[in-house]
């Protein structure tokens, strides 16, 4: 198997596709494993759209296409192993390898477990629209900190807090496994919206989360602290913009290729 490694704003993924829809999850955890294997935050395989793709209910609400519109399916997997429904920097990842690999245009929509995603590809640069976010609970204080939690393709916790260094990953270890969800820990400074997280599947914080820094955008625009478009600077340091447009969150930023590995 060929397999290439795609950066996204410090977030790494080994990708592949194949025409054979099957459970990679043990695929995943090895070469996912830093020490034994390659090395990466996600694994995805891509598989062609078949006659008999199902949709999932929240596809098949929001998208009104068909079948043959979506120009591929997408398997995430965590690097424990685990599935995803989404991911969003894994989204701009695959979707730069779709476009160098013949496999769609520039311009794609492919099958998540969270619906249809649409991507554009620029060179390096890729956006992304990410599906329609849903509010899961309100402010509610627990271990000192306000949080907000909400599902832009996975669930994620926001606070805000006014230092980054406060990031405790004891805490957001507890709170990940509490509610199930990624945390997340942001600040906004002179427009500028910064954020760290930690992740389930990969149990530990990465570099960039896509999906976490929607969240905190979208927590932040309902609070009044950001405009609709903002700049967003995960852990790695590295730049994205966040927009929302007609009630709908896009993100974009550089996206690269590092290498390919035969295995």
């Amino acid at each position: 198997m060929t397999l290439q490694k795609y950066s996204a704003s410090g977030n790494d993924f080994l990708i592949t596709h194949t025409f054979i829809k099957k459970d990679y999850s043990e695929m995943a955890k090895k070469y996912c494993d830093r020490y034994n294997g390659v090395g990466a935050d996600g694994f995805i395989v891509l598989i062609p759209i078949y006659p008999d793709t199902k949709l999932s209910d929240v596809a098949k609400k929001e998208f009104t296409g068909k079948l043959t519109d979506l120009d591929f399916e997408w398997l995430f997997y965590n690097s424990d192993g685990s599935t995803a429904a989404m991911c969003g920097n894994g989204a701009r990842a695959c979707a730069l390898y779709a476009y160098n690999n013949g496999l769609a245009k520039n311009s794609m929509k492919f099958l998540t477990g969270a619906g249809v995603i649409n991507c554009y590809v620029s060179y390096d640069i890729v956006e992304t629209a990410l599906t329609k976010p849903k509010i899961i609970k309100e402010d509610f204080e627990e271990e000192g900190y306000i949080w907000w939690m909400v599902d832009t393709g996975v669930p994620h916790l926001v606070t805000f807090v006014d230092d980054l260094n406060k990031f405790d990953l004891e805490l957001a270890r507890r709170m990940r496994k509490k509610h199930n969800a990624n945390v997340n820990f942001a600040k906004v400074e002179d427009g500028r919206l910064y954020v760290r997280t930690f992740e389930r599947g990969v149990e530990a914080e990465t570099q960039a989360c896509g999906t976490g820094m929607a969240a905190s955008f979208l927590r932040a625009f309902n609070l009044g602290l950001v405009k609709d478009v903002t700049r967003v600077y995960p852990k790695s340091g590295e730049l994205l913009t966040m927009t929302m447009k007609n009630d709908v969150l896009h993100f974009k930023g550089p996206v690269k290729k590092l290498f390919t590995v035969n295995t």
